[in-house]
């Protein structure tokens, strides 16, 4: 009993299968009798079934034979401009589904021709494709079949593509053999999925016994597959149909393996067909049976696939997917939100494994875009459904500022941080946040539709700084003289930070003397000494003090101011019975109108101006009530 290996990538590609879709919807469209130029596809198969939808395949030299308005479409090989020229002259209508990895091919051969470069084709000369690619070109091309070169006289400016299906060491030796221009452009137009298709195919010939290659004789891309399988496993046949499969070469009792591929113009039935007959040997293929009907597989906005980088181009990686009958584009601006795409792209190689998201079905080429980053981001979700269930904090990049908040990033999701919860203190400028790394903690987290993620750095702020305040709470006594920052004022005085902790400076603690306002004796951001005269660490209310830490200036007054002497001061204040006089900060004394003068006088501001110091005579102490008598006439 043998085993059967199926080649993980065979069959159509996406641009033959983008031809046949394209010729039966039309045909649908028209409910009419539509026409291909020459045989949509290289398979027989195909263009009989084509046929039996109404599809009929005609030769260029034929076209005399349509009448105007008939519909014509373009197979996937593509044509020559001149062609296309002589097909709208015709007034006939034509549906261009020339394969986008073909169309490329044509435009850079008619724009590098047009720029004095000479065109190298590595291909088959008689290839409907090459002939098509050539006359772009005004049909000046030097085509190589091998990479090798018969002419004497080769251009030293050149310009060199392939075709679709080569193989990729003839596009080796074409290079090497070009090596010798002063000028080369060198496009490796063989497409992904041949290229793909063909390493496919030698890996499997390389591990059986026997190979069985499916697709039409006359088909560029599955002759090069037998090749491959052939230079692996000498016991390697090529057939176009289930028909064509020898039953002798199935019994073949020296066989243990036995690995099946087919050419990207090969349908899936056909395939489906060869493996159904083996199926009726007894075979084992089960896995191959069931890759098949993964075939059937259609892609839904959303899904998440793993495939093969198939190549790199200058802003996107193609990728092969298993189990699908398209290719994959990942844009380098759908790589990563984790790191610089460019950077990323550079880390991956040809054959690495990648997954991904679908986000469009289908580009301009065929493709089905691919979102890494979605991917990504699918898996940062399900990361931080765990880290809000656990309470636990992240960090995150800040990527914008808005009105309301700041944008933020963690690995592709986009978190939201309210202007409430950047900061503690109220947060004016939030554009100095972005580019920088943020701690912060989840406090609230749905995927439902909108996805609301929203981040608070505030509370991991506040959880700190109630630690730092309860060490700081513990380590204040009453009495205690300490340092503090004035850091704000008010009508009633000044807030003071101590530690972390803002204590109030009242107004009459300030000073002994009398002061209106804060401001015209402390500055804020000034450090000062204050002693702790209030403490109630429940309530968390802290009372502080400046004048506690200068001795009470009515202490020993009597001492100070013996009755009888003289003194200097400065009258502070003056009323209707008479001015008072700072003897020194926190002591005033009074002189009495009739004390000022040894005139008559209504007023004391008649002889005396606030700010003016004067000279007198201290009369009379008394420190309980706090109160000296002065003279000025008396001195």
């Amino acid at each position: 009993m043998s085993k059967v290996i199926l080649a993980k990538n065979s069959g159509f590609c996406f641009g033959v299968q983008r031809a046949v879709n394209e010729a039966i919807r039309i045909q649908k469209e028209h409910n009419s009798k539509i026409y291909t130029l020459g045989p949509l596809i290289h398979n027989n198969d195909v263009v009989k079934y084509l046929e039996e939808n109404n599809i009929f395949s005609i030769e260029f030299e034929e076209i005399d034979k349509l009448n105007k308005g008939d519909t014509i479409v373009i197979r996937s090989h593509g044509v020559s401009e001149t062609v296309l020229d002589t097909l709208e002259q015709k007034e006939l209508k034509v549906i261009n589904a020339t394969c986008p990895f073909v169309a490329n091919i044509q435009k850079k051969v008619k724009k590098y021709s047009k720029e004095g470069y000479h065109i190298v084709i590595l291909g088959d000369k008689n290839h409907p494709e090459v002939i098509g690619i050539n006359g772009w070109c005004d049909d000046k091309a030097i085509i190589t079949k091998d990479g090798t070169f018969d002419e004497e006289n080769m251009p030293h400016k050149v310009c060199v593509v392939s075709q679709t299906t080569e193989k990729m060491k003839n596009w080796e030796e074409t290079l090497k053999n070009l090596s010798y221009a002063r000028e080369i452009l060198a496009f490796n137009t063989i497409c992904a999925a041949t290229d793909v298709r063909q390493r496919s195919t030698n890996k499997i010939s390389q591990k059986t016994d026997a190979m069985i290659v499916i697709g039409g004789k006359n088909s560029s891309n599955t002759t090069k597959l037998y090749q491959i399988a052939k230079e692996n496993c000498e016991n390697t046949i090529h057939i176009e149909n289930a028909k064509d499969l020898p039953i002798s070469f199935i019994k073949n009792n020296n066989i243990n393996k036995i690995g099946v591929t087919a050419g990207a113009s090969t349908p899936d039935w056909i395939i489906r067909e060869v493996l159904d007959i083996m199926n009726t040997e007894n075979n084992n293929f089960e896995d191959q049976l069931s890759l098949m009907n993964e075939l059937d597989k259609r892609f839904v906005i959303g899904d998440e696939v793993q495939g093969e980088i198939l190549s790199k181009t200058r802003d996107s990686v193609i990728v092969s997917l298993v189990g699908y009958k398209s290719d994959g584009v990942i844009p380098f601006t759908e790589l990563s939100a984790k790191e610089d795409p460019l950077t990323f792209a550079d880390k991956l190689n040809i054959g690495d494994t990648i997954n991904a998201k679908v986000i469009k079905l289908q580009n301009n080429d065929g493709y089905v875009v691919l979102s890494r980053l979605e991917y990504e981001r699918e898996e940062a979700f399900k990361e931080l459904e765990k880290i809000y269930s656990e309470g636990t904090t992240f960090e995150v990049n800040v990527k914008e500022a808005r009105e309301k908040g700041i944008v933020a990033d963690y690995k592709g999701a986009r978190i939201f941080i309210p202007a409430s919860q950047i900061d503690i203190k109220f947060t004016k400028d939030k554009s100095e946040y972005v580019g920088k790394k943020l701690e912060v903690k989840l406090i609230d987290f749905s995927l439902k539709n909108p996805v609301k993620l929203v981040a608070s750095r505030r509370v991991l702020l506040e959880e700190s700084k109630n630690s730092e305040d309860a060490k700081a709470w513990e380590s204040f006594n009453l009495g205690d003289v300490i340092k503090g920052e004035v850091k704000r004022f008010t009508d009633f005085g000044a807030f003071v930070e101590v530690n972390g902790i803002d204590g109030l400076l009242h107004l009459s603690q300030i000073s002994w003397n009398h002061i209106k306002k804060v401001s015209d004796v402390l500055k804020e951001g000034q450090i000062i000494d204050v002693k702790i005269i209030g403490l109630d660490k429940e309530a968390k209310k802290l009372s502080l003090s400046i004048k506690e830490l200068v001795a009470k200036p009515w202490d020993n007054a009597k001492e100070k101011y013996p009755e009888g002497s003289i003194v200097l001061g400065k009258v502070v204040r003056l009323n209707d019975f008479g001015a008072f006089v700072e003897l020194e900060p926190g002591v005033d004394g009074l002189v009495h109108i009739s004390k000022i003068s040894h005139n008559r006088i209504e007023h004391p501001s008649e002889v005396l101006k606030i700010g003016e110091e004067i000279k007198a005579k201290i009369l009379s102490v008394d420190e309980e009530n706090k109160r000296i008598s002065l003279s000025i006439k008396d001195v």
